[in-house]
């Protein structure tokens, strides 16, 4: 900090006031106005003492150019959470809420050098081979499901009912889902992040890749769990899990964080006036202003070092702030005259997301089909009345509740011109959801496309 700057005033209501210390990302006064704690954390510099949950401590970067340099240093910073000095410690209790998120799991997020490459090839080139026409068809096809559920209604929650279940739809077709799994997969997903019998979840999820990767090493087919599969990394079954689980359960949350953020601001916000060609204008200012993930990347010190002019210890544990980064007031000029890309939503460096080209092309076709069908479509509530879910991770709404003119679904599975949804492996979709256990979601779905 400028020693002959004024002392940083935490902001209302932030318990930084009492603490003294380090600025607590969690609760509710963060969740409801996280630029106010950014504007503060900027006065300690380009990093800043932050508590991500009770006890658990971590710096945050929050300036754009040091973000870069972390992002892009896997020399001096490492992925392995196996690093992670206060947990090795016995500091962080293994029922902390951020353990989830933060500790070991064998897979290329929290891996590091040759072992890294081979993982992240595998999930890289897999993720390549998704057909963005396919694609935009499955996504179209999942939202004129989730639309018909609720538009004679004429109203709507557009997070529970619509950007918190498309994703999961759409990861469980292209990852090859039959219907019995893909029940449990959704349910261990929503579960794990809405913290909601968490650990049961978690292990629903992990049972539920594990079939299915028994599944596919018997009847592969056409979709991303059989092409990372026979990808020449040649993953054992364990690696195959984990990889899935993390491309399943990573990619569910932010997306859709990101496909409601992107709604929240062009039903809050003129400038869009439901245009098509403004879709992806909405979208990358969602992603610089309000990214689904704000603070993650989590890395820790290969030594004791200086680090944007402070000292680190090896295994400290340090996150990139994403949002603070990104909407740093010396970052204004620049994002003006450059890219309206270069954001940091989708991190950057060897970690940077694999997936970051599917899930714009799913956000785009998610809200582009809504806002077609639901032309007068508006917030239900005063925009300032919305809430935020707390967490030190997420920037993600609680609930976005919408009205608009009640409609029969103008949209059938199988009609002229409709893509057909493919057969999920392990049997016709017929037999399969008409069993009486077959009765969740996905099941649900796979019935309404062969009425």
């Amino acid at each position: 900090m400028d020693p002959q700057s004024p002392s940083p005033v935490p902001p209302p209501g932030c318990p930084a006031h009492n603490s003294g210390g380090r600025v607590p990302l969690h609760g509710p006064e963060f969740a409801a106005d996280p630029q106010a704690y950014y504007d503060y954390l900027r006065h300690y510099g380009p990093t800043a003492p932050v508590e991500l949950a009770p006890g658990v401590e971590a710096t945050l970067v929050t300036d754009y150019a040091t973000a870069l340099q972390l992002l892009q240093d896997s020399g001096s910073f490492r992925k392995d959470a196996r690093r992670w000095r206060d947990f090795n410690e016995g500091k962080i209790a293994p029922d902390s809420p951020v353990a989830p998120l933060l500790a070991y799991r064998p897979n290329c997020m929290f891996s590091d050098g040759a072992e890294h490459l081979r993982l992240r090839q595998a999930v890289t080139d897999s993720m390549a081979r998704v057909d963005s026409r396919k694609l935009g068809q499955s996504t179209e096809r999942i939202s004129d499901y989730l639309i018909s559920q609720f538009i004679g209604r004429g109203s709507a929650d557009l997070l529970g009912d619509y950007a918190k279940q498309l994703p999961l739809f759409v990861f469980n077709e292209l990852f090859g889902c039959p219907a019995d799994i893909g029940d449990r997969v959704l349910f261990g997903i929503s579960g794990m992040f809405d913290g909601v019998n968490a650990e049961k979840a978690v292990g629903v999820l992990f049972q539920a890749v594990g079939e299915l990767v028994a599944l596919k090493r018997a009847r592969p087919g056409d979709d991303v769990t059989s092409w990372l599969m026979k990808h020449p990394a040649a993953l054992t079954d364990e690696e195959m899990v984990h990889q899935l689980a993390l491309l399943l359960g990573a990619g569910a949350e932010p997306l859709r964080n990101l496909i409601a953020n992107t709604l929240h601001r062009v039903l809050t916000d003129d400038r869009y006036a439901f245009k098509g060609g403004l879709i992806e204008e909405a979208l990358d200012d969602t992603l610089w202003e309000n990214p689904p993930m704000s603070n993650y990347a989590p890395h820790y010190p290969a030594s004791d070092m200086e680090f944007a002019g402070q000292q680190v210890r090896a295994g400290d544990l340090i996150l990139v702030g994403f949002a603070a980064a990104n909407t740093g007031p010396a970052l204004s000029a620049a994002r003006q005259a450059g890219s309206n890309r270069a954001h940091l939503a989708w991190s950057a460096g060897p970690h940077a997301c694999p997936s970051k080209d599917p899930a714009r092309h799913i956000t785009v076709s998610a809200v582009e089909n809504l806002l077609n069908q639901l032309p007068d479509v508006e917030l239900a509530v005063p925009a300032d009345s919305l809430t935020w879910r707390p967490g030190p991770f997420h920037r993600a709404l609680a609930a976005l509740p919408a009205r608009f003119t009640p409609a029969q679904s103008v949209r059938r599975p199988g009609a002229a011109g409709a893509a057909q949804a493919p057969e999920p492996a392990g049997g016709r979709v017929e037999e399969r959801a008409r069993r009486p256990e077959r009765s969740g979601m996905w099941s649900s779905f796979l019935t309404w496309l062969t009425r």
